[in-house]
């Protein structure tokens, strides 16, 4: 049954990206933002949203909580018609991708120190692999992949030609080939807000929440500067992204004092970016369960 659910969903969404390709960006941008605010609800719990929402706000009311999720379905489809465009983001990204903080990345590169990049799901987050690669940074990238084995194929080969060129699965088994691509030098780009059950409970938002370790775990062992990076939705499917001054941590001596400081440290990071566009986090994760 479930084989059967995946292959409606694969010749959905190969019929969906057909669709998307022929109509142009800007079309396909419209279309699929479109398309998720009318469907999007109906697949996901709106209590798990609200709950959300008034986590971190605890002040808002109805009228706030659907601006905001009408702003992050808007964005979702936005961001899934964008993936067949992945090519035209990585030919041109200068014109559609504008970037803050070059003079970090130059002393990244100048120096050759490698550093772990750490953001959120925010706007079009595979474009921020796009941008450092264009940079030309030595980056490798942590993902999960689809549960959807027909779709699978088609999102890591778009993601390895244009978003990283060196992508290493989120399980166990492939922990060496992480430590492989950090002794040669690599940098590393971890996405950092979603609830993960090998985490620790740190307060995210004043709440705590299951939270990954593994940015702090590669700063602390290989003394890589922890650079927090963001990425904006602007109109006419541009974008902007930020690079933050990279920080280090003061070890205090105990592992586990300094795991968790540095963790906290990250979530407060993440914290700012969500508050700058709160329309363009995915809120339908059950992020504090």
């Amino acid at each position: 049954m479930k084989i059967f659910k995946y292959f409606i969903q694969f010749i959905t969404v190969l019929s969906l990206f057909t669709t998307f390709k022929i109509i142009g960006l800007r079309n396909a941008s419209f279309m699929g933002g479109y398309l998720a605010k009318a469907l999007g609800p109906l697949f996901r719990s709106k209590k798990i949203i609200e709950k959300n929402l008034n986590i971190c706000f605890p002040k808002i009311d109805q009228k706030e909580i659907k601006k905001i999720s009408h702003g992050m379905w808007d964005n979702i489809g936005k961001t899934f018609s964008e993936y067949v465009f992945l090519k035209n983001f990585h030919k041109n990204h200068n014109n559609l991708i504008k970037l803050n903080g070059r003079e970090y990345l130059d002393e990244i590169k100048k120096s050759n120190n490698p550093v772990v990049f750490v953001s959120g799901h925010f706007a079009n987050f595979e474009l921020l692999g796009t941008k450092l690669k264009q940079y030309g940074i030595r980056f490798c990238a942590i993902y999960r992949p689809l549960n959807n084995i027909f779709l699978n194929p088609i999102m890591e080969y778009l993601r390895l030609k244009y978003v990283c060129p060196v992508m290493i699965k989120k399980v166990r088994s492939n922990f060496r080939e992480l430590l492989s691509n950090i002794k040669n030098e690599y940098s590393v780009i971890i996405i950092a807000d979603q609830r993960t059950s090998e985490g620790i409970k740190i307060n995210f938002f004043n709440n705590p929440a299951l939270t990954t370790t593994m940015p702090a775990q590669i700063s602390l062992k290989y003394n890589y500067k922890i650079v927090p990076v963001y990425i904006e939705r602007l109109p006419d499917s541009k974008f902007e992204m930020t690079i933050h001054k990279p920080f280090e941590y003061e070890k205090t001596g105990s592992h586990e004092t300094d795991i968790y400081n540095l963790t906290l440290k990250i979530n407060r990071e993440i914290e700012k970016m969500i508050l700058n566009k709160p329309e363009q986090w995915i809120w339908s994760h059950n992020r504090w369960k």
